[in-house]
């Protein structure tokens, strides 16, 4: 899989494994995830052997993954109905399975287990890869499925391991992408033969994230130049391989007329000309339609694949944490009220209890990305109609102050072609900074919450890392303040 991401990919994971980054605590957090709902997943084949090459606690064992080809085929001939984590190897190449499901001597139904709520195009390649392997063992493949996460499940009780996950056939789709397969097994192996790391330019990308790879790029390359042309906003392959062609390597050398979307338009104008692009009007039309109270509003928020509480459903987003900066009128002082969840229980009806007592009946609500923050009251609305009013209330006054920026109202080259808070806070107004901070994301915050308030970690930090949390979603909040007045002396 490694291989179609980038080909310089398989080659360093096996040449030069240092170039490639350790998963950070936010992605190991995801993994963690994937895991949990294997777990919950493997309990649907309840006549199933485990295997594996892991020890307790979840360690790797080199002894445990040679052996395992060998423990997998003993499963096979004792007739054993399911396999969980097998491994077979044939013409040097191999593949662990999640489940390999008995349909006669020689014939298996292969299932792959996935924390993703659908399959994805990543999955057939995947399960085609597999097919050979079994194939190649000497057995058949019969059919193949991808075993993922029912995100209609709704929690009640215990966790019902058939009714959280969805079992989906994909044999046809698995087939046709054998030949495909083949053919990148034999090229992969080309990769692996040789000495020479392959070409790394990103124009070879074709799966996964390109942000991730420019990093693995620096780290062999060296940093990229603050003004690369590979910093274009939402640059992909095709792009990368565009500007390779036309010897583009800095922003502003960039042609106005080339293949580039709005955003990218509006990135190279502002770095050609320099100077801030803003239009005074429309900047001015939008603050015109504030009215006071004005609330500065966000919310931090927890989801898992397994649903921590009765009443959710897996990846919901369920707020446990809010800030809300209150501006009465134009030169009033600024009134802060705030709500943090700390206890292992449902944070929502608490934090609807202070929701209904900290707001304004009254005035603009101000937040930034405000689909994020509507949708979170939608879905609370109907869960707690008791407080749909005031949900309700803040939704029909809620105005989202990214609009100046996402519509080019307001356009800095330092923005890069972003409209993210954290990209645009630090140009203007650099003595705020998250960077200070010892959380400094949504992703960040909603990891150590977890940890510390629903899984009890951290129990002696406990009080720092709460105190840390409210500063964390304080700044947010003040940041949007700071922002607006910001905007009030440019015009």
């Amino acid at each position: 899989m490694m291989f179609l991401k980038h080909p310089a990919w398989l080659w360093l994971k096996k040449y030069d494994k240092t170039k490639l980054p350790e998963p950070d605590a936010s992605l190991q957090a995801l993994f963690d995830e994937g895991s949990l709902f294997e777990s919950y997943a493997e309990k649907i084949f309840p006549e199933a052997i485990k295997l594996g090459y892991k020890k307790e606690g979840n360690v790797f064992s080199g002894t445990m993954y040679y052996a395992l080809p060998e423990a997998t085929l003993k499963e096979i001939k004792k007739g054993t109905k399911v396999i969980l984590q097998g491994r077979l190897e044939a013409d040097n190449i191999t593949s662990i399975f999640d489940v390999l499901e008995r349909v006669d001597d020689q014939t298996f139904d292969l299932y792959e287990i996935k924390s993703s709520t659908s399959v994805k195009p990543e999955h057939i390649p995947d399960l085609a890869f597999q097919s050979i392997v079994i194939e190649k063992s000497g057995f058949k493949m019969r059919k193949a499925y991808v075993l993922h996460v029912n995100n209609k499940y709704e929690r009640s009780g215990e966790i019902k391991p058939e009714e959280i996950s969805l079992k989906e056939e994909v044999t046809e789709d698995v087939r046709a992408a054998i030949p495909e397969t083949l053919e990148n097994i034999e090229k992969a192996f080309e990769v692996l033969k040789s000495k020479s790391m392959p070409d790394i330019s990103p124009r070879h990308l074709a799966n996964g994230e390109m942000s991730e790879w420019l990093d693995i790029y620096q780290g062999i390359k060296g940093d990229l130049p603050q003004y690369s042309a590979y910093k274009l906003a939402g640059i992909n392959a095709k792009t990368a391989a565009w500007l390779e062609d036309n010897g583009i390597e800095a922003l502003q050398d960039v042609p106005l007329d080339g293949p580039l979307n709005e955003r990218q338009l509006r990135q190279v104008m502002a770095m050609k000309s320099g100077e801030q692009e803003i239009n005074k009007d429309e900047i001015k039309n939008f603050l015109n339609e504030l009215e006071f109270p004005i609330h500065f509003f966000d919310y931090e928020t927890m989801m898992g694949v397994i649903p921590s509480f009765d009443g959710y459903r897996p990846y919901q987003q369920v707020p446990f944490q809010y800030s809300l900066h209150i501006l009465p009128e134009p030169d009033a002082e600024l009134i802060h009220r705030e709500y943090l969840h700390t206890e292992n229980t449902d944070p929502m009806p608490v934090l609807l209890e202070h929701i209904q007592k900290d707001f304004e009946g009254k005035g603009s609500v101000i937040s930034w990305s405000m689909k994020f923050e509507k949708s979170r009251n939608n879905e609370m609305a109907k869960l707690y109609p008791k407080y749909a009013k005031i949900l309700e209330s803040i939704n029909d006054r809620m105005v989202d102050l990214m609009v100046p920026f996402s519509k080019g109202w307001f356009v800095d080259k330092d923005f890069f072609g972003s409209a993210s808070i954290k990209r645009i806070l630090p140009v203007l107004l650099p003595e705020l900074s998250y960077k200070e901070l010892e959380i400094s994301g949504g992703a960040d915050a909603q990891r150590i919450w977890m940890e510390t308030v629903l899984k009890g970690m951290n129990a002696k930090g406990k009080d720092k890392i709460m105190a840390d949390l409210i500063k964390y979603c304080t700044l947010d909040t003040y940041a949007m303040y700071a922002i607006y007045q910001y905007l009030l002396k440019v015009i």
